[in-house]
């Protein structure tokens, strides 16, 4: 049986490992998306958690070995969660191509009559005349615009890009709000 202060102790290793394992996930994605202001606090935050938990173990991991088992849990659960919470806040640019044969038209303008940019190419595929629908935006604004693009046309076929930066992004006039902003505006 574990004793309570080593599990309290090792509870807080466990805690502390999944803020700074997340924290190290965004700031790496960030990092990559060139926002380094954001990586550099993170950064921060980081080494600052991670010396207070190391040191911690270090000094007491040959009295109390198990605390090395809360470490790796810590470690582990901490990558899943800032995957999950990067996947959340749907940080960077993107650019969605939609390539449809039917309904290119009319879902480029429904788009655009939702405050979307969407530039229309015409083009020739494998079975025919094909409509390539050419969307930048932002990361957060691709599950409605998907949304919107399987309601118009399910056979559309679509490739989303990583945009490390573009000359200006241009905001939806109107965005679907979802999650807890959309609480205040249900009827």
């Amino acid at each position: 049986m574990i004793e309570s202060n080593i599990l309290v102790t090792g509870l807080i290793v466990f805690f502390a490992r999944i803020c700074d394992v997340s924290i190290g996930t965004i700031r790496t994605i960030v990092t990559v998306q060139g926002r380094t202001m954001i990586a550099f606090i993170l950064a921060v935050f980081e080494i600052v958690i991670w010396l207070a938990v190391v040191s911690t173990v270090i000094n007491q991991v040959k009295d109390q070995p198990v605390l090395i088992i809360f470490y790796a849990l810590g470690y582990a659960t901490g990558n899943v969660v800032g995957i999950k919470v990067e996947g959340k806040l749907a940080f960077g640019l993107i650019i969605l191509r939609v390539i449809c044969r039917e309904k290119g038209d009319v879902l480029a303008a429904r788009l655009r009559e939702l405050g979307q940019p969407v530039t229309k190419f015409v083009g020739e595929g494998m079975r025919g005349p094909v409509i390539e629908l050419y969307i930048a935006c932002r990361r957060k604004n691709l599950k409605w615009i998907l949304a919107e693009v399987n309601s118009f046309d399910k056979d559309a076929f679509y490739v989303v890009e990583q945009a490390r930066s573009m000359s200006k992004i241009l905001k939806p006039v109107s965005t679907p709000l979802g999650g807890w902003r959309s609480i205040g505006k249900r009827k």
